[in-house]
């Protein structure tokens, strides 16, 4: 590593993300798997996150929820079913017990409704100017139904990769909020656990691999896919779905969907005929925008996407995302 310190980029999501993570923490802690999750032993999988978005609140959710949809979905994108978290608060001197009741009674209502149960947790307070308000972190376990195998080892060259919705949602939510851009209507973050859609997908189609859209959006995950298994992906323009106001504040603001943030969106590797799946996933709430955006393919090498005239542009690897804090 070239750097002397750590920047905000390190922990980005993107490339500098993963240069930290590559060349510090693989070659120290001999891991095996960069996966969010990871499966241990009898099909049990496990999950750890911290969370320092800012603001603490925000339309469609707040550190909370955010926290609980995290893990949920990172434990979920394995194929397995999370069933347990442990959470622990940072808290910072001063912080309202008001806010702090709020974001509790939404962990739980966010908990429940994911069918996961809180089972311990930790609580530490620091001085005033330490933490920011609050930070969060949580780790999730869940089990493995039998059969279900999901790798970036299992993606093949003609495989179809598809959205269960719209990018940029959660990203845009907080730039409003944190700007106090007041936008009307207020943009909503798309926070949600993804749990249920997951099973829905693995029992009507052949799912070969499974990522939620966080940090540094769907390109560098696009990019992480190519890397890994050196094939190309080609995306089409035409097919992805974006929401008019992201659209409009990122072509204000000079920012990409494909970059950004979301909160409860994934993207899926596909073999075989999708037409029943892409029919159950509209099924569901969270995959009613569901769309098929493009392919695997060996006739290139990298990551693009088709234009609407019909060339191809590079979607290349960035080294950071331009909104630190976003989860």
């Amino acid at each position: 590593m070239k750097d002397e310190i750590i920047r905000l980029g390190h922990g980005s999501g993107a490339g500098l993300t993963q240069q930290l993570i590559k060349e510090l923490f693989v070659k120290n802690f001999k891991l095996t798997s960069l996966d969010d999750g990871v499966e241990i032993e009898n099909r049990v999988v496990v999950s750890t996150d911290a969370h320092v978005v800012q603001p603490l609140f925000f339309h469609g959710g707040d550190i909370g929820k955010l926290a609980v949809t995290g893990t949920v979905n990172d434990v979920s994108m394995k194929g397995a079913i999370p069933k347990y978290l442990l959470i622990t608060y940072i808290i910072e001197e001063g912080f309202k017990i008001s806010d702090l009741k709020k974001i509790t009674q939404s962990v739980q209502k966010t908990a429940e409704k994911a069918n996961v149960k809180i089972i311990a947790g930790d609580t530490k307070v620091v001085e005033k100017g330490k933490a920011d308000g609050l930070y969060l972190t949580t780790t999730g376990i869940g089990f493995l139904p039998k059969g279900v195998d999901l790798s970036t080892e299992k993606i093949k060259n003609g495989n179809t990769i598809i959205l269960n919705g719209s990018l940029g949602d959660h990203t845009i939510a907080i730039i409003n909020a944190r700007e106090k851009m007041e936008l009307m209507p207020a943009p909503k973050s798309d926070c949600a656990s993804l749990n249920e859609l997951v099973q829905v997908m693995l029992k009507n189609g052949k799912i070969n691999f499974l990522r939620d859209i966080t940090r540094g959006g769907l390109a560098t995950i696009l990019n992480e896919i190519s890397s890994e298994t050196n094939l190309g992906i080609i995306i089409e323009e035409k097919n992805m779905p974006i929401k008019k106001n992201v659209k409009a504040v990122t072509e204000l603001l000079g920012l990409d969907p494909l970059y950004l943030a979301n909160e409860g969106k994934l993207v899926s590797i596909v073999d075989g005929d999708t037409k029943n799946l892409i029919k159950k996933m509209k099924n569901d709430k969270l995959g009613r925008d569901s769309a098929v955006i493009g392919k695997v393919t060996d006739e290139v090498k990298g990551v693009y996407i088709r234009t609407s005239i019909g060339g191809l542009r590079p979607l290349i690897m960035q080294d950071s995302d331009p909104l630190p804090r976003i989860c």
